[in-house]
């Protein structure tokens, strides 16, 4: 009797208790350390949305390329092998050249630039990842781009036969513009490479300078301020289909508000890595106009190179981008 009464009891409180809601669990694999300023705004971004969620959807950060490789990103989210990832857009210049703009030298040289062109590029952005099944989140820019040496630069022609880290087909072309020799070297192997002499001179960020202590083997950073590449936060389109319309609201909003604080935070750090860079002894100056001359020609014939090779969409975004 007694059995059967407590059989009763726990079936009315069962039935009782409702359903209760799955947590769906999501990988986000990137290329970049725990304390680069990408990957702290990455976990806010996660933090946010499970928070927002009340706990429904829960975003794991993998960073440090523990993952996967910053360059099987992108490949890894659109198979499902991961729901959500970073990359660094012009990884995948190969694939199409309009993911290799926002690293064209002297295109966008200041944050409002940046800005201005990240709007101008959007829609195409949108419709290539959109037919690849995914979608994109949020996009945040790296510091403005500067160029590292061993040793001092007067001119372009003090870059021929130096070993230039290329870590996408846009620095690669560079370093043949520049007679340097390209070697392929990702941001997660740039400290070993340049102790061992691997490499001897590199375009990059403050930021990723500063990530890398390059100071340990290199004593220059030319503050010339060639472009500002982003890095975009994609998310498999069946992945984001399959939740439910609170939780889609939810992710969007979070997203933008990362992208918000995401390119503030950048434009703040900035000065705060030249400074860094400096104080650990490099020396950090402005190019000499010599060498910003020669920069600036080898911009112009990656500008028309690429103009060449985007076609329409190219013009419809670089058009649109100088009409603002």
């Amino acid at each position: 009797m007694k059995a059967k009464i407590y059989g009763c009891v726990l079936s009315a409180l069962l039935c009782g208790a409702g359903p209760v809601a799955a947590q769906v669990q999501w990988d986000m694999p990137t290329a970049y350390s725990a304390n680069n300023f990408h990957t702290t705004n990455i976990e806010q971004f996660a933090r946010d949305v499970e928070a927002a969620t009340d706990g429904k959807l829960k975003i794991t950060v993998h960073n440090s390329a523990s993952l996967f490789k910053a360059t099987e990103i992108k490949r890894a989210v659109q198979t499902g092998q991961a729901q959500i990832g970073e990359i660094l857009l012009s990884n995948f210049t190969n694939e199409d050249p309009i993911y290799g703009l926002d690293t064209i030298p002297f295109v966008a040289t200041d944050y409002a630039a940046g800005r201005k062109l990240r709007d101008a590029a959007q829609p195409a952005l949108d419709q290539r990842f959109a037919r690849q099944g995914m979608k994109l989140l949020f996009s945040v820019p790296w510091p403005l781009n500067g160029i590292y040496s061993v040793k001092a630069l007067n001119s372009g022609s003090d870059l021929k036969g130096v070993k230039w880290r290329a870590y996408n087909p846009v620095s690669g072309r560079m370093a043949e513009l520049l007679e340097a020799q390209p070697v392929t070297i990702q941001a997660a192997e740039l400290s070993q490479a340049l102790a061992t002499g691997a490499v001897e001179a590199f375009i990059t960020s403050s930021a990723a300078g500063h990530d890398s202590k390059v100071w340990e083997q290199v004593k220059y950073f030319y503050n010339s301020n060639i472009s500002m590449p982003k890095n975009f936060v994609i998310v498999s389109q069946k992945a984001f289909d399959a939740l439910d319309e609170p939780t889609r609201a939810a992710l969007l909003k979070a997203a933008a508000e990362a992208q918000e604080r995401g390119w503030r935070t950048s434009e703040e750090k900035n000065q705060w890595y030249l400074e860094q860079l400096a104080a650990h002894g490099m020396t950090v100056e402005a190019p000499s106009p010599q060498f910003k001359a020669d920069l600036q020609k080898v911009g112009d014939t990656m500008l028309d190179e690429w103009m060449a090779q985007a076609g329409p969409d190219g013009k419809t975004i670089i058009d649109a981008y100088r009409s603002n």
